[in-house]
């Protein structure tokens, strides 16, 4: 199943930079990140050696997280043109659609690849009886999909205020964490790593939480995103008063 999942995600990502170069927009990327999380799940599942609870539970718990970023992902970009990221890489690379293909979209897919990880173990493996861990998963996923979920709401309806525009918001998740969502996200999967642990071996998948924890704490995540966010008045004060991913906790 290893090598038939990496096919999957390749195939999946190459759909993404073929829509991507149709409509020169690259930040497509982004909404192909979620779904794809689900066709990893529905493909692992299906050749699953057998079906338990745990198997489901997680394949329902990566269904409801990959739909509604999807979604919300497709809604907040709809008309609005390529992010800002990917339009300043489109302007300053040489051989962009080549380096858009290894660096973007093979980059994410190995990337996807990683992260599904604790997934794609779950399917693999014959399942045994639901622990404790299993509990602590759903709880770390309940209050990460709260935080990313409530996180990105609080957003969207800041923006749609004309009056809020070149504003910080600071109130609601935002007051505690200057990235509500991109915390709630790492907490999510440490939750479905808390259900791989219940399978023989499944602790290895802790790649997973750790790199995408690491990739969006410390490289393609908050840094990329603060760079545009200190344009704006009152950053420095912002900044020196809340956390910046781990709320109350200011050195992480």
């Amino acid at each position: 199943m290893f090598w038939q999942v990496a096919l999957v995600v390749f195939a999946f990502m190459i759909l993404a930079f073929i829509v991507a170069l149709l409509i020169k927009d690259n930040s497509v990327v982004d909404f192909f990140w979620g779904p794809g999380f689900i066709v990893v799940a529905t493909f692992s599942l299906a050749m699953a050696p057998d079906i338990d609870i745990r198997k489901i539970i997680v394949f329902i718990l990566v269904l409801i997280w990959g739909l509604r970023l999807g979604i919300y992902i497709f809604q907040r970009n709809r008309r609005k043109g390529e992010d800002f990221r990917y339009q300043r890489w489109r302007d300053t690379w040489k051989h962009f659609i080549l380096r858009s293909f290894l660096q973007i979209f093979l980059l994410q897919g190995l990337f996807m690849y990683l992260i599904s990880f604790p997934v794609w173990y779950i399917n693999y493996h014959p399942g045994e009886v639901l622990s404790t861990s299993d509990t602590a998963g759903l709880i770390l996923f309940g209050i990460g999909f709260l935080f990313e979920s409530v996180g990105d709401m609080q957003l969207a309806f800041f923006k749609q205020n004309p009056k809020n525009k070149g504003k910080l918001l600071a109130t609601g998740l935002w007051k505690y964490s200057r990235h509500p969502n991109y915390f709630g996200e790492a907490l999510i999967w440490w939750g479905i790593w808390c259900y791989a642990i219940g399978v023989p071996g499944g602790w290895i998948t802790v790649i997973s939480p750790i790199l995408l924890t690491f990739t969006l704490r410390f490289v393609s995540g908050v840094p990329l995103l603060e760079k545009k966010l200190k344009e704006h008045p009152g950053w420095a004060e912002y900044a020196r008063k809340t956390a910046p991913f781990v709320p109350f906790v200011k050195w992480l």
